[in-house]
């Protein structure tokens, strides 16, 4: 899955790290949002890793959470999705608005390539993506797989990010593109 090579989302390994996953996003979503404590603790056992200073509002929805890693000082808005099914970086610092989805995870687009033989999914693939240091991405905008973000960018709300966009710029757009650099 992490090689980027097509894998099968049934594997038994996968579902149970998925569904362990849906757990620990519930026990987020149920826990006080005053309980800091707690909150960090699951952080701690559903990220692959993360900073001090991360402020993550519930609901937050992952696939497996471990391929996610998170800076210091990086909030991250309520309903956002993080299909992890490769490595998210997020850098420090970083502001994630809501309804943000970042998907590490695609589909092949030839139909036939994507049909399993013995399954009840779709054969997957996957690519990192990978957010810069004090970036801002902007309320209910998408992230494609593979896509690098530079430092020091702003996402402009309801980007769709097809592909890498650089340091010190503002971007925007369907697909997101650079309006301006700074």
């Amino acid at each position: 899955m992490l090689s980027g090579e097509p894998y099968d989302c049934a594997d038994k390994e996968l579902i149970t790290r998925w569904h362990r996953a849906k757990q620990l996003q519930k026990m987020y979503a149920d826990t006080p949002s005053d309980d800091a404590p707690r909150l960090a603790a699951i952080l701690d056992e559903l990220l692959g890793s993360h900073g001090k200073n991360v402020w993550i509002a519930a609901p937050f929805f992952v696939d497996y959470g471990e391929n996610i890693h998170i800076g210091n000082n990086v909030e991250i808005n309520m309903n956002c999705v993080f299909l992890d099914c490769n490595e998210i970086t997020i850098g420090d610092f970083t502001g994630i608005g809501p309804g943000v989805h970042i998907y590490a995870a695609c589909h092949d687009t030839d139909p036939a390539k994507r049909l399993p033989e013995h399954s009840t999914f779709w054969k997957s693939m996957s690519a990192p993506v990978r957010i810069g240091r004090n970036v801002w991405i902007g309320g209910g905008s998408i992230i494609l797989p593979g896509v690098t973000i530079g430092d020091e960018t702003t996402i402009g709300a309801g980007s769709v990010v097809t592909h890498d966009i650089p340091s010190r710029c503002i971007a925007a757009g369907n697909p997101c593109h650079v309006i301006k650099k700074l």
